[in-house]
């Protein structure tokens, strides 16, 4: 997701490459990121801060505990924006604790083709200043939202885990044309070719997608017989369990040190 900020910064000309800075662990990611890039790769914490006004953390959620405790001192009066799934802004706050503000985002991996949408909350109102660097930040991977930090969890489990549901989603559209007796590469095209423009449709039309199912349903139709087996099966009760359950793993996530 880093990368895909990069991108999108570099892509929309939000920022030059001479105005990012990176910095990986223990392997070679920051160098190959920013071979492919421009940008700079920083050989410790206190070059690639030095300089710096805003801060992105995109490590992995379980790596925070072990983060350098210098961090503290280094962010000192900078923008720190945290994209780490499950960690609060109360957390976040343990570690940077002299930043001038903390945001906490939720982006997903359509963001990678700027397709994206993230939702995000602040621990203190943002100045303009830095609203404006929030737009910036997030907006190159695609739409926002601004929300509660208690909206989260539901966010999470909603748009950040939802394209993996709906990856499934189309694997199954394939795996039911082949069982029709298409070819994989048939059911494949037209698997994909069929969720993104039923999606373009949802996105331009704005209409409810309920009305937009049933226009396409006629009584007793073959929409409908299909309609029918899954209500009978359970299809939408079984979305609603897949994201609570993924809203309560992102809970669980949050308490964790």
């Amino acid at each position: 997701m880093a990368s895909a900020m990069v991108g999108g910064l570099l892509t929309t000309k939000a920022a030059r490459p001479a105005e990012i800075v990176c910095i990986g662990g223990d392997d070679d990611t920051a160098q190959i990121l920013a071979g492919r890039t421009g940008i700079a790769a920083a050989p410790d914490l206190a070059s690639l801060l030095a300089s710096a006004d805003t801060v992105v953390l995109a490590c992995k959620p379980q790596q925070l505990a072990g983060l350098d405790p210098r961090l503290a001192g280094l962010t000192a009066g900078r923008l720190v924006i945290s994209i780490l799934a499950g960690k609060r802004l109360a957390r976040l706050a343990g570690t940077f604790s002299q930043a001038r503000n903390l945001v906490r985002a939720m982006p997903n991996t359509p963001g990678q083709i700027g397709a994206g949408i993230t939702g995000w909350a602040s621990l203190k109102p943002l100045s303009a200043s830095d609203r404006a660097v929030v737009d910036t930040v997030l907006g190159a991977l695609g739409e926002m939202v601004a929300l509660n930090e208690a909206d989260l969890d539901a966010v999470t489990a909603l748009s950040g885990s939802g394209p993996a549901f709906l990856f499934e989603f189309v694997a199954a559209l394939r795996e039911g044309g082949v069982a029709a007796g298409l070819s994989r590469e048939v059911a494949t095209k037209l698997a994909q070719a069929t969720v993104l423009g039923s999606a373009r449709l949802l996105a331009e039309t704005r209409i409810e997608p309920e009305a937009l199912r049933d226009q396409v349903t006629s009584p007793h139709g073959t929409t409908f017989a299909g309609l029918q087996c899954m209500t009978a099966r359970g299809f939408r009760d079984t979305l609603k369990a897949t994201i609570l359950a993924a809203k309560a793993r992102s809970e669980e996530l949050s308490q964790d040190a």
